[in-house]
């Protein structure tokens, strides 16, 4: 449909309709109603174009190209003007002494002379040299001539014709001649083309630097990986971190910012800097924008880490290279290395790697653990590998609890005095009378003679916090979760936090989601070592690792969930902590269930046999001679205050207060004596089930408790 209405008609003076012309006036018609003016879709063609993605990728291949060649250029100035004068040396004289580095920059004065005194010397050397270039020249090409008419002699001879004496030195001229005809034809194209080939120069040189904005460069050059970090790199960062005073304060340093840089090391996957910030910048202030200052380094947010070293107004930041904490660091030793065991009082578990790279090993010795994150980030695995370590130790005892029950700990039956598995409420209080157990065995081992010694005994709770929030209760109405005075795992866990780390009685937990009501503030008080994977928010945190570890840096909230699995925030003096930090990231060793089988499979080759018992049992008549077999197992001998502690695993209520003048009567009155074996008294494994065989043959229901 036409836009324009089109009108003829004649002038009305003169009105002779002979001389009269016709008028042609072009009178703009409104477009029908719904209709886009031509304008208008003109326009928004216009704007279409220009936004296009090919037009932008034009646009930036124009530009890309253009700053290639006008930057390279710059490039090849600077490098021209740093090789003819001591700019290059001024410039590291400058950032050594910013650093501190006072050896560095005196190095570089003194390089900084020599250059000058070898220019000095070249020029001086130029003042004489055309008087002795041109001395040169006369003397070469005299002698030039009197070689080639010595050698046209001795040609002249040799053919008897005295033309052949001039024969060589009108060669040489006729060769000369050539020469310089090749420069007349050459000349002139060379001309033309030097220009483009200079310019194609520099084009290249730039390239090779991506010598233009990042907006310009293309796509594959334009990625995620991040830039080498320099200190101009980390100053920049800092300046443009949204901290007034900061900006402020780096912008009137004489040096731009430089003095506020020590040296940047090279650690692990990454590089560390300590930045000394200046007055009136606080260190929490460059803490809060740990995500801003990530995106001015060119990194993610979980592949910068800020910590608090011990000098004041210092802040120290750790930059991974990027994709670095991505890869996966490699098998256990545990795994690996089928001779390796374990030493609880001495020995450290093989844990994973830190983020410089280092083999990063806790020491489990006397310590209580407590291991929180969010569901399926690696918890049960890290918990389970300082296990699998710790049972290369025969010496240590077990008492197990997966209140998961999905058979993640499966590889421990056999090798735990008790593992009770499952999440129901039975399996709660189950958990919690086996926890009760310990704690009996804690009071018996304190009630005993100063300096005796006892082995290791681990109380380990997968999923404490079903046990926590277990609404069942007691025939007294006590309730076995919960953290109140009555709360019966709670304060069972607490009794073992208060007394049990003297006599070797240790609690190990593992927990999902911190709050409050699933984990009490005095539980997780009380472990010595507190690791985190990742969790939700810094509230979190704080209950996961305390308020100091986080204060310090510590950010396990800002670790990523599943990208991040494994990945643990540790508060412990169990594991070496860099000076001045109070916690430390490691990225945990990945052992799988047949790993796991394989190293419980050499534990249990360690030792003389256990018996595993899955349930807790509360008869009220106890067999006390066929318990002891029970304890006993396979082993042919097990040395007497073993089988009284696992009797007091077995059944606290009737066992825990047995000495060993109890078994010896019980033994004594069945004819299964205890005896000396290498100097300790021992309980034989035939001697029991004689006793047991001629008990049973007999019909006696002796020796009953």
């Amino acid at each position: 449909m036409s836009e324009n209405v089109v009108h003829l008609h004649k002038p009305t003076d003169p009105p002779t309709p002979d001389t009269a012309p016709t008028v042609l006036t072009v009178v703009p018609e409104a477009p029908p109603a719904g209709q886009v003016p031509l304008w208008v879709r003109s326009g928004r063609a216009v704007k279409t174009a220009a936004t296009h993605e090919s037009t932008r990728a034009t646009v930036r291949a124009a530009a890309r190209h253009s700053l290639y060649t006008l930057n390279g250029g710059r490039i090849v100035a600077r490098r021209a003007w740093d090789g003819r004068t001591g700019s290059r040396y001024e410039r590291m004289i400058r950032a050594a002494e910013a650093a501190g580095n006072l050896e560095a920059a005196e190095e570089w004065e003194e390089r900084l002379q020599r250059f000058r005194a070898a220019r000095h010397h070249r020029r001086m050397d130029l003042l004489h040299s055309p008087a002795e270039v041109a001395k040169g020249v006369a003397v070469g090409a005299g002698v030039s001539i009197g070689v080639l008419v010595a050698l046209g002699v001795v040609m002249a001879i040799n053919t008897k014709d005295v033309g052949d004496v001039i024969t060589p030195l009108a060669a040489t001229i006729d060769f000369i001649a050539l020469l310089i005809r090749i420069v007349q034809v050459v000349w002139g194209p060379a001309l033309s083309i030097g220009p483009f080939l200079a310019l194609f120069a520099l084009w290249s040189v730039g390239r090779k630097q991506q010598a233009a904005p990042n907006w310009a460069l293309p796509a594959n050059v334009r990625s995620d990986e991040g830039e080498p970090i320099t200190p101009s790199i980390v100053v920049k960062a800092l300046r443009d971190l949204g901290v007034p005073a900061l900006a402020r304060a780096i912008k009137e340093m004489g040096d731009a910012g430089a003095s506020m840089l020590g040296p940047i090391r090279i650690a692990g996957c990454g590089v560390e800097v300590d930045v000394t910030l200046p007055s009136g910048v606080s260190t929490n202030e460059v803490q809060g924008k740990r995500r801003k200052l990530a995106e001015n380094l060119t990194r993610h947010e979980h592949e910068v880490f800020i910590t608090i070293p011990q000098a004041a107004r210092t802040v120290r930041l750790w930059v991974a290279d990027s994709g670095a904490l991505d890869e996966p660091i490699g098998p256990s030793p545990l795994v690996t290395d089928e001779s390796m065991t374990a030493d609880y009082a001495k020995g450290r578990a093989p844990w994973g790697q830190d983020l410089r790279g280092d083999a990063a090993a806790l020491s489990l010795y006397q310590r209580h653990l407590l291991i929180t994150g969010l569901s399926n980030q690696g918890k049960t695995v890290a918990l389970r590998s300082l296990a699998l370590w710790l049972s290369l130790d025969r010496s240590v005892q077990f008492l197990m609890g997966d209140l998961k029950g999905v058979g993640d700990w499966n590889m421990f039956d056999g090798l735990a005095t008790t593992l009770i598995q499952g999440p129901t409420d039975e399996h709660v209080i189950q958990v919690t009378e086996m926890v009760e157990g310990a704690v009996d065995e804690m009071n018996r081992r304190i009630q005993a003679p100063p300096g005796t010694v006892f082995p290791p005994l681990i109380v380990l709770v997968d999923e404490a916090q079903v046990a926590f929030m277990c609404p069942a209760k007691d025939a007294e109405k006590c309730p076995y979760g919960g953290s109140k005075a009555n709360s019966r795992y709670f304060m069972a866990v607490r009794k073992i936090h208060n007394q049990g780390r003297a006599v070797n009685v240790l609690m190990w937990q593992g927990t999902q989601d911190p709050t409050n009501e699933n984990l009490p503030k005095l539980v997780r008080e009380g472990a010595h070592t507190r690791a985190s994977l990742a969790l939700g928010t810094e509230s979190q945190a704080r209950m996961a690792l305390g308020d100091k570890a986080v204060d310090g840096g510590a950010a396990p909230n800002l670790l990523r969930p599943g990208l991040d699995r494994g990945t643990l925030v540790v508060a412990s003096d169990g594991v070496t902590i860099p000076a001045g930090q109070s916690s430390i990231t490691v990225r945990t060793h990945y052992i799988d269930d047949d790993a796991a089988e394989a190293i419980t499979d050499r534990a249990k080759a360690l030792r003389d046999g256990v018996a595993t018992l899955h349930a807790i049992e509360r008869e009220e008549e106890h067999d006390a001679l066929a318990d002891i077999a029970a304890v006993v197992g396979d082993a042919p001998r097990v040395r007497t205050k073993d089988v009284l502690a696992r009797l007091a695993t077995r059944n606290a209520d009737a066992y825990g207060g047995w000495s060993f003048i109890d078994l010896k009567r019980v033994l004594d009155d069945a004819g299964a004596e205890p005896y000396k074996s290498d100097g300790v008294m021992v309980v034989a494994r035939d001697r029991i089930a004689r006793a047991l065989a001629n008990r049973d043959g007999d019909g006696s229901a002796s020796a009953h408790g």
